[in-house]
């Protein structure tokens, strides 16, 4: 069985959950374990590395449901004219998603 969501831009979606995984082990590790190495305390470090691990994290989850979101419906099929810009769009909108339908 093959989810549908998870088909288009799989490396994203890795990139996503692993930056999560760090960042939260990160984060969880400089908060509750005392990390002392020759009287310098480095939690504070794992704590701001975790933070910027998750801000990261973010910019893979846009990339990952951009990547999944279908065609929207042009506007002649909605019963507008369409205009040159629309066509160029959806034109575009077609040859990438017919480019990923080739590559699984």
């Amino acid at each position: 069985m093959q989810l549908k969501g998870l088909s288009h831009c799989k490396g994203a979606l890795a990139f996503a959950l692993l930056m999560d995984l760090l960042g939260g082990a990160s984060l969880l590790l400089g908060v509750f374990a005392p990390l002392e190495l020759n009287g310098q305390d480095f939690g504070d470090l794992l704590v701001y590395t975790g933070a910027l691990l998750v801000v990261l994290s973010l910019g893979g989850w846009v990339l990952w449901y951009s990547g999944n979101i279908e065609g929207l419906p042009s506007r002649k099929e909605l019963g507008h004219i369409g205009s040159a810009v629309d066509r160029l769009a959806r034109n575009l909108s077609r040859r990438i998603h017919t480019f990923r339908g080739h590559h699984p």
